[in-house]
């Protein structure tokens, strides 16, 4: 009885919803079953974006995850702990800002006209003569990583601080340098805890679709924003379930990157006890 408010409310706002996609991903708008739909999903400009949805999520989550590590290691070690306070606080705030307000914070700084290009600009170094464009793949890629590397140092954070200083000590009494320290037992240890972060970041970023639909305007072809066109109907007419056939490829890929994920943080989680 005590879950019953936990499992009724997961019921309604997921267990509802992946329901109905499923069942409007194998029908026709009329009801009828179907693979037309999905057979649509998996072709031409929706394959495109199923593509493109995965280099963008595996772009943004490899590179913020490395980064996201390493500052928060040298975060960890510090002995400043108004530095730990301040990094932590603002990286919860950073790691949930997104969408509109952070495609507005860009487009104003680093678009082609933006107040940092043109300070740039004083000094000959406008990015945007070198071939940097923010409203490409590589443009919302940049945008992701502003929030993308404050996840991981949230929840990397953790993991870092249940390496304990007995165990380097240990290390060193028996004449380990700090090489195989970190080869035999603080990767080792890590490892599991990295991975786990680098697998939510990469849901977080496969999902994603406010920043990437304001900052482009749906030119990019991504899963997300091509199955807001689709349910939208602005653009194509009676395809919308074919949108629904995108959002369950796109929940089958998440639904496996949130196994992979929970296997690993079980892997992690008795090193953080």
């Amino acid at each position: 009885m005590a879950l019953a408010p936990f499992v009724i409310y997961t019921f309604l706002g997921l267990g509802i919803p992946t329901i109905a996609i499923v069942w409007a991903a194998f029908h026709t708008q009329q009801g009828q079953v179907t693979f037309a739909n999905m057979h649509a999903a998996l072709q031409g400009s929706y394959l495109l974006g199923f593509e493109n949805s995965i280099k963008l999520a595996l772009l943004t989550s490899i590179v913020p995850g490395v980064l996201g590590v390493f500052l928060a290691y040298a975060i960890e070690t510090s002995r400043s702990t108004v530095l730990k306070r301040v990094v932590g606080t603002a990286s919860g705030v950073l790691a949930n800002f997104g969408g509109v307000n952070l495609t507005f914070m860009f487009i104003v700084s680093l678009g082609a006209t933006g107040v940092l290009t043109g300070w740039l600009s004083v000094i000959h170094l406008n990015p945007w003569n070198f071939g940097f464009d923010l409203y490409t793949f590589y443009g919302v890629a940049i945008v992701y990583m502003y929030f993308q590397i404050p996840l991981m140092v949230l929840v990397i954070t953790p993991a870092l601080g249940g390496l304990r200083a007995s165990w380097r000590e240990a290390a060193q009494n028996l004449g380990a340098s700090s090489w195989r320290y970190w080869r035999y037992v603080g990767i080792p240890v890590l490892m599991p805890s990295v991975l786990g972060g680098i697998l939510l970041l990469f849901g977080s970023a496969f999902a994603a679709y406010a920043t990437a639909q304001t900052l482009t305007s749906g030119i990019i072809a991504l899963s997300p924003i091509q199955i807001g066109a689709l349910l939208d109907g602005n653009v194509i007419a009676n395809q919308a379930n074919v949108g629904y056939a995108i959002g369950f490829g796109m929940l089958v890929i998440l639904s496996v990157t949130m196994i992979l994920y929970s296997l690993v943080r079980r892997r992690a989680s008795k090193w953080l006890r």
